[in-house]
């Protein structure tokens, strides 16, 4: 996620004579596809055996249960992030431009990326329940966030990822987008167990 977003953001962010807040329309768009990842995700999860869970493709990919436990794991982080962010002085810079980006990152999985380590599953997650349920309460605290909030996310930049913090909250949907698209080419393997 880093480097190559970060990227592609910086090369389309102009300068902007004042704030640039978010509109009903974005956020409208950014609730909607929270909302739509966590529906999909929580489909995807559903009746599957502790055996399916467990299944790896290969001995150095992550399993269904990695793939939550890794979603667990960054969800605190990625919402530190963003509240730093908003609590950062202004940017003056109008990275709106990036967002198409942001959005196809969520679906182009030809780009494989490694998790920072300290956001790799450590195999404390032996079971979904209490990992939907940590996800479930991540999820809907940034949704209630941006449901509600009027920090100016179009005028703060997080560092990590060169991003506005609109961006970052719509970087954390399209980055749970791209695991769900993961857990489904763990499903279609050949030798995923069946129930």
């Amino acid at each position: 996620m880093r480097p190559f977003v970060l990227t592609l953001v910086l090369c389309v962010a102009v300068p902007s004579p004042g704030a640039a807040q978010m509109t009903d329309l974005e956020r409208e768009r950014l609730v909607a596809h929270l909302e739509m990842t966590a529906s999909w995700l929580i489909a995807e999860l559903t009746d599957l055996s502790p055996a399916q869970l467990a299944f790896r493709r290969a001995p150095d990919t992550w399993s269904i249960l990695e793939v939550l436990e890794h979603l667990v794991i960054v969800g605190p982080i990625y919402w530190d992030d963003l509240q730093r962010s908003v609590k950062s002085p202004p940017s003056g810079r109008n990275l709106a431009a990036g967002d198409a980006v942001i959005l196809w990152y969520g679906i182009n999985r030809s780009y494989r990326e490694r998790a920072l380590t300290s956001e790799n599953p450590r195999g404390d997650l032996r079971e979904l329940a209490p990992g939907l349920a940590e996800y479930r309460k991540n999820h809907a605290r940034l949704l209630q966030y941006v449901r509600t909030t009027q920090d100016d996310l179009r005028d703060r930049v997080v560092a990590r990822q060169g991003s506005d913090a609109y961006q970052w909250a719509l970087l954390i949907s399209t980055h749970e987008q791209r695991h769900i698209l993961q857990i489904r080419e763990i499903k279609a393997d050949q030798k995923f167990p069946g129930r």
